[in-house]
């Protein structure tokens, strides 16, 4: 089994903090996205995993190869992005393995145990039912299979969403479908997409089956990255106590950071090397090299190297006054 992570994104949803850093490595419950999904990869035995980038990627392969020196990674160049099955073209092009493979959206974590899908005889997708299936690619199903996909349907008839984690028997067949929708322009949304290379594949007989996935964390937006940071801090805590600091779990404090006169949590991750002084700090992620001074944070996402400097209020407020302070 070996494993593709595509990850050419710019992630101009994230913006500013994507101007300087790949999504894929913004900190999240005390490592970088990316460092999740290896993780997964890494538990069930998967050692050979293929990662597309583009945007930055270079920082992407410093980080990966650095922290993972027991894997071995191949990084492919998508020079234009032109959807994720066009990234899965780059990637398999001139790969004559018929080796099953596992691909995983760079920028979703999951909570989900991956292991059984080594041991599957077809081709399964990840999907969860969602209120609004508009967004994604859906699956039409008929017992455990998968009879029909469509890529971001106005009028859905399905809420059964796909998750970004997709199990290809054979990917020899993909890179055969995937051709056909280049070769003959096929594209929704303005993008070769993988659903309909999919789709194709279904159409010529093969069987692909699913699976639900309930813990799927989006990180493609501010609030959702708060989201799944708040869900991955209920497993990865970590922090030792400092004198003169409150800390109220669950959070992430990097044993670099240096913290006084503080309140830390609940639901904040801390990078390394931060600097936080007379604050006020819960659900929010604090990037590397922060300095944090006098300020209270709430539902923040603070860059690397970001200073910020607040300041405390002298009131003398009567009965029943009311002060907002903006």
């Amino acid at each position: 089994m070996r494993a593709l992570i595509p990850v050419a994104g710019v992630g101009t949803r994230l913006r500013p903090h994507t101007y300087s850093l790949p999504k894929v490595l913004l900190n999240v419950g005390g490592k970088p996205i990316v460092g999740h999904i290896v993780d997964h990869l890494t538990d069930i035995g998967i050692k050979d995993i293929s990662v597309v980038v583009g945007y930055m990627g270079d920082m992407v392969e410093e980080y990966l190869r650095s922290s993972y020196r027991k894997t071995n990674f191949k990084f492919v160049y998508q020079e234009e992005r032109l959807g994720l099955g066009h990234a899965a073209h780059v990637a398999l092009s001139g790969d004559h393995s018929d080796e099953p493979l596992l691909i995983i959206l760079g920028d979703t974590v999951f909570d989900v145990d991956l292991a059984p899908l080594l041991k599957s005889e077809y081709s399964s997708i990840g999907v969860k039912g969602v209120d609004d299936p508009r967004r994604f690619g859906v699956a039409e199903v008929e017992g455990d299979r998968v009879k029909r996909l469509i890529e971001k349907p106005d009028k859905p008839t399905s809420n059964l969403a796909l998750v970004g984690l997709y199990y290809i028997r054979s990917p020899l067949a993909l890179e055969t479908a995937i051709s056909e929708t280049i070769d003959k322009n096929i594209k929704t949304k303005n993008e070769y997409q993988l659903t309909d290379a999919l789709q194709i594949m279904l159409d010529r007989g093969e069987i692909i089956k699913y699976f639900e996935v309930d813990g799927w964390y989006d990180c493609g937006k501010p609030e959702t990255l708060l989201s799944t940071n708040r869900h991955l801090l209920k497993k990865t805590r970590h922090f030792r106590k400092r004198d003169n600091v409150v800390i109220i779990p669950p959070v992430y404090i990097a044993d670099t950071a240096k913290i006084s006169n503080s309140v830390i949590g609940p639901d904040a991750t801390i990078d390394s090397d931060v600097q936080i002084v007379d604050s006020l700090i819960r659900d929010s992620i604090i990037g590397s090299g922060a300095s944090i001074q006098n300020s209270l944070l709430e539902g923040s996402i603070v860059g690397q190297n970001a200073q910020l400097k607040g300041s405390f209020k002298r009131v003398n407020a009567g009965d029943s006054t009311e002060i907002d302070f903006l």
